[in-house]
């Protein structure tokens, strides 16, 4: 049995404005009705795999878990990373805990943000896998390359891919054109994808050689890890002595026990917008269409919209990237596709909220958007899911109206219990203790209008929670 190891903490800027920190890529359906997350754990899941570990940050937590269970996917642990810290402490982390559990377990390192369209066959690639995991090696999934890419690390095998496992001789820095166009040339070349398939105690023991200062950080986290609502939430203290550091640096690059698995049924990083276009499917003049788009005498284009209601007209464009949302747009040169986040950094400086954040924004009950925002008013569309309730809370700030659209909401103000249904409102006094609940078994809708001198998310003090999500804006 093979337990996923899902990574899906990843803030994904190099396919902003669609992926954002506050909801990154790994949860948005960029190609299929399924977001990439829960294509990871549809690929992993089967005869022969147990449920997924996963590791996540805070903010993501429930996203996971309504995700999969949309899916129908039942997760095994949920491992809560106080920061991002790379993937050696998160890897060392899965495998300090399932060493616990059996140290011959099998783990499949898998990030959650990558494109296999062919699972079966990339199930049977991890099948080949197994016996040399099983006999103490740390098995990595190469790909066979299409192309002299320069945006991927590269592997150099010790002989031809083949059935089975190969030796891998080094790992290979992502390289210039000429370098690439030669390993590309060479056969014994793959992408590096950065799957990996060992024990628990095969991978422990390569920490132990080759990263021992990460092991006292991790084990501490993990011995003083706190259960919270089914996740389990690593100590933060001892996570943050961890050294930030990518599992390929501290332990791959370095371990002599590796060998290599060739998967040649398709595969992509979606590492830029580039990529998604190529999965998407290019017509005959190299141009991809997403959403309310129309494209006249365009070539070698990506044109999508992301918003509904917003339509994205593109003429005479050629070797062009437009990414359309109701709050931000991206036009870039194709060839500019990995400098995005170079985009995202100047939005931080001069203090865009669309840099890291949506106009909608997902909880643990539901989501909200901004309809408008001025000095002293903003207006929001609030949309709670069946049998899902807000927080008992009071603001210091600002006072609200509420409004039902649909559905039936049940109402708290201080001591008074209100059920309300469409086109009923009431107020909410500033200070006033207050919660939002939904008793039905639709999506309650409603309008919130909310006046004060201060309207941030975390002007807000929790008494009661069921998401136990602490102080603050989102907890």
């Amino acid at each position: 049995m093979i337990t996923p190891v899902l990574l899906c903490g990843g803030s994904g800027t190099r396919l902003w404005p669609l992926s954002r920190k506050s909801f990154p890529k790994q949860f948005v359906p960029l190609t299929g009705s399924d977001s990439l997350f829960v294509q990871s754990a549809r690929r992993l899941s089967g005869e022969g795999f147990g449920p997924p570990l996963i590791l996540t940050g805070s903010d993501f937590r429930f996203i996971v878990t309504e995700q999969l269970m949309t899916a129908g996917i039942d997760p095994g642990p949920i491992l809560i990373e106080p920061s991002a810290r790379n993937t050696a402490p998160a890897v060392l982390a899965a495998a300090l805990w399932a060493e616990a559990q059996d140290p011959e377990t099998l783990l499949l390192i898998a990030p959650s943000d990558h494109a296999i369209p062919d699972a079966e066959a990339f199930r049977a690639a991890v099948a080949q896998g197994v016996p040399a995991a099983r006999a103490g090696q740390i098995v990595t999934f190469g790909i066979a390359p299409t192309r002299a890419e320069t945006g991927y690390g590269w592997l150099e095998l010790a002989g031809a891919p083949g059935e089975g496992p190969v030796p891998l001789t080094r790992f290979v820095e992502k390289p210039d054109a000429a370098r690439a166009a030669e390993m590309l040339a060479a056969g014994n070349y793959l992408w590096n994808a950065g799957i990996f398939l060992f024990t628990a105690a095969t991978m422990v023991a390569a920490y132990e050689a080759h990263a021992p200062g990460l092991l006292a950080p991790v084990r501490a986290a993990l011995a003083q890890a706190k259960s919270d609502l089914g996740f389990l939430r690593l100590d933060p203290g001892a996570w943050g002595l961890a050294e930030e550091i990518s599992v390929d640096y501290a332990v791959m690059e370095k371990a002599k026990n590796l060998s290599v698995v060739a998967f040649s049924s398709g595969w992509s990083d979606l590492g830029g917008w580039d990529a998604v276009a190529r999965e998407m499917g290019e017509d005959g003049t190299g141009v991809a269409t997403s959403g309310a788009v129309t494209a006249i005498d365009c070539r070698d284009t990506l044109l999508r919209s992301d918003s509904e209601g917003l339509e994205l007209v593109g003429i005479g464009l050629s070797n062009i990237i437009a990414v359309a949302m109701n709050d931000a747009v991206l036009i870039a040169d194709r060839t500019r596709a990995q400098d995005v986040k170079k985009a995202v950094d100047a939005l931080k400086k001069k203090g865009a909220k669309q840099a890291e954040s949506f106009a909608r924004d997902h909880r643990p009950w539901g989501h909200y958007e901004t309809l408008a925002l001025h000095d002293r008013f903003q207006v929001k569309r609030i949309v709670v899911k069946p049998g899902a309730a807000l927080s008992l809370q009071s603001h210091h700030h600002r006072s609200e109206h509420w409004i039902v659209v649909s559905g039936t909401a049940k109402v708290t103000v201080d001591d008074q219990v209100h059920l309300m249904t469409e086109n009923q409102s009431i107020y909410i006094p500033l200070g006033a203790k207050h919660r939002m609940e939904n008793p039905g078994k639709i999506p309650m809708v409603l309008i919130e209008v909310q006046t004060g001198a201060y309207l941030g998310e975390d002007d807000i003090t929790r008494y009661e929670d069921v998401y136990a999500r602490g102080q603050g804006a989102k907890g």
